[in-house]
């Protein structure tokens, strides 16, 4: 993966998230300093990008502009695995996390 500690790249990072059946990632966060953009393996899922919710299905590309909170729900049976895009490189140091708030019903 291109990260500090894998492969090193000036201009953009990446990362694998794993979500468990019925899960969300929490909290809901912003990345400050960088876009980010990430395909989902799962279908169905869902995510929340600046206030807006949209369903998700498998081996789509979903773009989180910079600064915009957003949150991801695994609503399948099975693991979702996401794999994300960061530009320019980024780290957990750059996010703001946005705790209490949860996915809309």
């Amino acid at each position: 993966m291109v990260s500090d500690d894998g492969v090193p790249a000036k201009h953009c990072s990446s990362c694998v998230i794993r979500i468990a059946p019925g899960e969300k990632v929490r909290p809901r966060t912003a990345t400050l300093t960088a876009k980010r953009s990430f395909i989902s393996f799962a279908d169905p899922a869902a995510c929340w990008v600046a206030g807006e919710a949209r369903r998700v299905r498998e081996v789509t590309v979903v773009l989180f502009p910079q600064g915009a909170v957003h949150m991801l729900h695994n609503t399948g049976d099975t693991e979702m695995k996401v794999v994300c895009f960061f530009a320019p490189s980024t780290n957990l140091e750059n996010y703001q996390m946005h705790e209490g708030v949860d996915f809309p019903d």
